[in-house]
Parts: structure tokens; C-alpha cells; sequence
């Protein structure tokens, strides 16, 4: 009999829910850094978003119907956090996902969930912005069942979207996310659908609202100048400022909300957990506290 048949079967790279996948797909080293990478997401947007919802709660003041959608944003965010980059991390230290098959699909859904409630949040908080700063709707006031209905239509609809791969339309793959590399009819046509109304819809929405905000801003400085040149510039300026404070901060998170499409289209990355590092929300949240006068305020007698 040959010696080689005495040898043992040529070792084969585990299944991502069989064991470690270092030295397979990344060195040891590589899965270390990206733990530590998405331990300090998981602590800091934590923190922040945990720390916005708290101080809506207890400060009645908060508690404006323009401010429902912040709340829905942390509340999306925190989610995503606990969700999504906790168990990346929970991933990266142990090398491969522990948690089993059913697991990763839960996971997958609750991101895709609640990224899409995330990016339609920052689409329905620009429009509600341009709906009270720019008025096409005439004097309509802004109350409390409009904010209620802005915050439901981001769960409706993020939940119209991430069901179907629990449906047999594409699915929740091993990569945690939803199935857009494997092909076919079934998985582009979902794909293509959650790209034009997870995506392109609310950016597209953002984009059309700030910029017609910035359009009333512009006309409101240039009548603000004029009247400072007849020497009569009133309560006007001001306005002006606190429209410009409040405006610009969500035009920043406007402009970030692109990287959600990594969030929910990720490519494979040989490292399992770069993707929730990558995720914008946990990062571009306290452009939404520290600009805010009224949130910096009651967070600063909170914690001190």
C-alpha cells in the first residue's frame, strides 16, 4: 500500500459558521484590529445615540414634534449598533460567527431593517426642515401626528423591504446582508428595487429639500443685507442664523448618506465586520447633538 495513503486528507478552509477562518482569509492579527476597530464603534455610538434618546425622554422641552424624527434616528442607530456591529464584533474575536445560520439571517434582516429606517429618518427630517422653513404647504403648522407619521412610515416602509428575503424573494446569505453577488433573475430584481426606493428615493429627497433650503436661506440673507444697508436689520438676522445653525448640521448628514449604500449592498470583504465600521450612522451622530443648543444643554445637567 503507498505511503501516501496512510497520510491525512489535504485541511480545507471551515464554513463561516465552523470555526475560526484565520490564518484563510486574514491573519490572526488582522481580526484583532478590526475587534478593537468595532469594540470603539459599538462603545461610542452607544453612547452618543443612547445618550440623544435619554435626554429627549427626560427633558420635556426636547419633546417637539420636529425633534420625533432625532429620536427615531438614535432609536434606528442604536439598533443597528447592537444588531449589526456587536455581533461583527462578537465575529472578529472569535474568528467566525458563532451564533449559527437562523442567527446571521436575524441579523441580516434587523440591518437591513434598520439602516433603511436610519436613511429614510435623514429623508423625512430634510423634507419636514423644508416643509417649515420653505412653507409650500402655505401656514401649515407642524404638529404632533405629522411627526408621528413620519416616524411610522420609516418603520412601514423599512419593513415592506427587508421581509421579502424571509419570503423566498433573494435572501439573507452568510455575509449577514441581503443575497446581491450570487445572480439571477430573483436576487437582481430585489436588488434593483432596494437600490431605487432604500436609496436613491430618500437621497434624492434629501437632495431636493436642502436645496431648496438653501434657496429661502440665500433669498433671506440677501433681504437681511439690504435691510442692514437701510440700517434696519431685525429680528430677521437672527432667524436667518438659527435656520442657517440647524439647516446646515442635517446637510451634512444629507451628504453622508451614501456610505449607507455600503451598509446595505456591502461587497465581500475577506474580513467579516469592516462592514459595520463602515456603517454612517454610528459615526455622524453627534452632528445631530452638538450643534443642537438644546441638546448640548440638557446633556451637559444630565451628565454633570
Amino acid at each position: 500500500m503507498s505511503s501516501n495513503s496512510s497520510q491525512a486528507p489535504p485541511s480545507r478552509t471551515p464554513g463561516p459558521f465552523d470555526g475560526p477562518q484565520w490564518p484563510y482569509q486574514a491573519p490572526r492579527s488582522t481580526y484583532v484590529g478590526v475587534a478593537v476597530l468595532m469594540g470603539t464603534v459599538v462603545a461610542c455610538a452607544s453612547v452618543v445615540n443612547g445618550l440623544v434618546i435619554v435626554v429627549s425622554i427626560r427633558y420635556k422641552k426636547l419633546r417637539s414634534p420636529l425633534n420625533y424624527i432625532l429620536v427615531n434616528l438614535a432609536v434606528a442607530d442604536l439598533l443597528v449598533t447592537l444588531c449589526g456591529s456587536s455581533i461583527s464584533l462578537s465575529n472578529n474575536i472569535n474568528g467566525f460567527f458563532v451564533f449559527g445560520r437562523k442567527m446571521c439571517e436575524l441579523e441580516g434582516f434587523m440591518v437591513s431593517l434598520t439602516g433603511i429606517v436610519g436613511l429614510w429618518s435623514l429623508a423625512i427630517l430634510a423634507l419636514e426642515r423644508y416643509v417649515v422653513v420653505c412653507r409650500p404647504l402655505g401656514d401649515l403648522r407642524f404638529q404632533r401626528r405629522h411627526a408621528v407619521s413620519g416616524c411610522a412610515f420609516t418603520w412601514g416602509w423599512a419593513l415592506l423591504w427587508s421581509v421579502p428575503p424571509l419570503l423566498g424573494w433573494s435572501s439573507y446569505v452568510t455575509s449577514c446582508g441581503p443575497n446581491w453577488y450570487t445572480g439571477g433573475s430573483n436576487n437582481n430584481s430585489y436588488i434593483l428595487s432596494l437600490f431605487v426606493t432604500c436609496f436613491v428615493l430618500p437621497l434624492s429627497l434629501i437632495l431636493f429639500s436642502y436645496a431648496n433650503l438653501l434657496v429661502t436661506l440665500r433669498a433671506v440673507r440677501a433681504a437681511v443685507q439690504a435691510r442692514t444697508l437701510a440700517g434696519g436689520a431685525g429680528p430677521e438676522l437672527q432667524s436667518c442664523r438659527v435656520v442657517l445653525g440647524h439647516a446646515l448640521p442635517w446637510a451634512g448628514l444629507g451628504c453622508a448618506a451614501p456610505s449607507f449604500l455600503v451598509f446595505l449592498l456591502n461587497p465581500v470583504i475577506a474580513v467579516e465586520g469592516v462592514r459595520g465600521f463602515l456603517k454612517a450612522p454610528t459615526w455622524v451622530k453627534p452632528n445631530q447633538l452638538w450643534p443642537n443648543a438644546p441638546f448640548l444643554l440638557c446633556s451637559h445637567q444630565l451628565l454633570c
